[in-house]
Formats: C-alpha cells, sequence, structure tokens
C-alpha cells in the first residue's frame, strides 16, 4: 500500500489535493455532466437517424423515472467519491501506461472483463426476488426513452461501480485508460436504449451488442444480458 505522491504527474496532484468538499461537488458535477450528454446523444440520434423505430412508440417519460433518474447522479457520485478514497488509501494505483497500443489493450481487457461481470450481475438480477425488488422497474420501460438507461434501482447502480472499483484494486489500469472505458460505457449505455438499430445489421457476426440484441431484451427479459457484447450469451445460450 506504499504509494508516493509525488509520482503523480500534473493534474492527478491537483485531484490528490482535493478536499472532501472538493470531490463532493467534483463528483456531483462530473456526473450531472454525463447524465445530460447522454440525453443530448439521445435526442440528436433520435433526430438524425433515418432507421426506422425498433418499436412503435417510445416509452413515456414519467416523473417517478426523472426522479428516480436523479438518484442514479447521486449513486454514480458516490462510487466515484469511494474510488477516490480508495485511492487516497493506496488500495486503488492508477498505473501510468502512457503508449496507444499498451492503452487499447487496457480498455479492451476493461470492456471483456466488465462484460462478463455485468452479465452474470445482470443474469442475477433476473432471479425472481431480486428482479421484483430492484430490476424489475427498468423493464417497464418494454420501449425505451432517453431516461432509461438511467432508470434503475441505486442498489443496481452500485453494484455496477462496485464491480468496477474491484478491478481497478486488482490491477494498475491507467486514467486514460479508465477514461475511455468510462465514456464509452456511456455511449453504449446511450445508444443501446434507443429505440431505432443504430449499428448495421453485419454487426451481430462481430458479436457486437447491437441496439437491437439490447431491444430483444427489454421483449424476452431470459434472453441477452450482455451490454458490449453478445459474447457470453452465446456461450452460455441466452442468445437471441
Amino acid at each position: 500500500m506504499n504509494f508516493n505522491q509525488t509520482e503523480l504527474s500534473g493534474y492527478l496532484q491537483i485531484f490528490w489535493q482535493f478536499s472532501w468538499p472538493q470531490w463532493i461537488i467534483f463528483s456531483l458535477v462530473i456526473n450531472i455532466f454525463l447524465y445530460l450528454f447522454s440525453i443530448g446523444l439521445y435526442v440528436f440520434i433520435e433526430k438524425t437517424c433515418r432507421k426506422s423505430q425498433l418499436q412503435e412508440k417510445n416509452h413515456p417519460v414519467t416523473r417517478s423515472d426523472f426522479y428516480l433518474s436523479l438518484m442514479t447522479i447521486v449513486c454514480n457520485s458516490f462510487v466515484l467519491l469511494l474510488g477516490a478514497f480508495l485511492w487516497k488509501t493506496g488500495w486503488i494505483v492508477l498505473g501510468q501506461t502512457q503508449s496507444v497500443i499498451g492503452i487499447i489493450a487496457e480498455v479492451v481487457a476493461l470492456l471483456l472483463l466488465m462484460d462478463l461481470l455485468m452479465y452474470f450481475f445482470h443474469f442475477a438480477a433476473h432471479l425472481p426476488f431480486i428482479y421484483k425488488t430492484l430490476h424489475g422497474k427498468h423493464h417497464e420501460h418494454v420501449s425505451t426513452n432517453f431516461l432509461s438507461l438511467f432508470v434503475l434501482h441505486p442498489f443496481e447502480t452500485i453494484g455496477f461501480g462496485l464491480m468496477m472499483l474491484v478491478l481497478l484494486i486488482g490491477y494498475d489500469f491507467s486514467v486514460t485508460s479508465v477514461s475511455i472505458y468510462l465514456l464509452l460505457n456511456l455511449i453504449w449505455g446511450t445508444i443501446g436504449h434507443l429505440n431505432r438499430e443504430f449499428f448495421p445489421a453485419s454487426f451481430d457476426r462481430f458479436f457486437v451488442g447491437t441496439t437491437r440484441f439490447h431491444n430483444q431484451h427489454h421483449l424476452d427479459e431470459s434472453k441477452n444480458f450482455g451490454f458490449y457484447t453478445s459474447i457470453w450469451d452465446r456461450l452460455f445460450r441466452t442468445y437471441k
């Protein structure tokens, strides 16, 4: 757990010196920004994409969904604060990888490992008791809208975040790789909850978790538990 803060470079040194009130403000601001970015991206694609809708109508935006999406911002902010605490106490060490190949390798590793962990987490969320208590609200969105990605029970949001933190404890991923992964995660989640297919049909053969792939999960809850890929669904025979 030994860590020399003088080894930190540039902006990481600034974050290291943050007080906890500054961390709280920063985590809320960055998660509000990402929330608005996701909504903006969704609306932009909906307005510009000429492909036909996957389902006849988008799910209506309700007040309860809006409040629950705001709770997701709070939970994601909590996870970031927990990550900062683990970093400050030496449990998480951010690597110094700067080569393009090294960063690409780390991002791919994060995508595949998180996809596997999320597959099992998502599958477990569909067990009857857990589904009724936690995950059922998300599946009220049989069709989707710009808030669907954020309509999650707080325990689900924190659970996803904890899986990420476990990986960061286990390996010294660079801050660049982690940042790229988190941005891809948000974009992929937004695209996955569109009501229009975003990817060409040919992408299915490359095991990509396309918009239609996740839309099928909202239609048939016993299939397609993966997020970024269909690899694990094909392997464990839950692919549709």
